[in-house]
């Protein structure tokens, strides 16, 4: 069984930073991708960022030139690094990992923006 486990969340005013990371019980060489997903109070989960197994990365609109997804493989985490925070940037913030058969989820962490 695949465990995720983020860490990082908190409260931090407009402006600030916040570094998120996602640690796995398995080598996250052996997944195809990982990506860091967002469900905003009261609205649907939607996706911030994704990084591939070559390092490739991509962002929804809404946090490109703010947020930074990253990776080292030898400790199998993956990060977020998240500067600029709006106060719609509030949300829980989950990791994902893609393997060949399926995804797995970590339990999430909250993310607080106060304006």
């Amino acid at each position: 069984q695949v465990q995720l486990v983020e860490s990082g969340g908190g409260l931090v005013q407009a402006g600030g930073s916040l570094s998120l990371s996602c640690a796995t019980s398995r080598s996250i060489t052996d997944f195809y991708h990982m990506a860091w997903y967002r469900q905003p109070p009261g609205k649907q989960r939607e996706l911030v960022a994704v990084i591939t197994n070559s390092g490739s990365t991509s962002y929804a609109d809404s946090v490109k030139g703010r947020f930074t997804i990253s990776r080292d493989n030898a400790k199998n985490t993956v990060y977020l690094q998240m500067s600029r925070l709006k106060p719609e940037d509030t949300a829980v913030h989950y990791c994902m990992a893609r393997s060949a058969l399926r995804e797995y989820w970590g339990q999430g962490t909250q993310v607080t923006v106060s304006s």
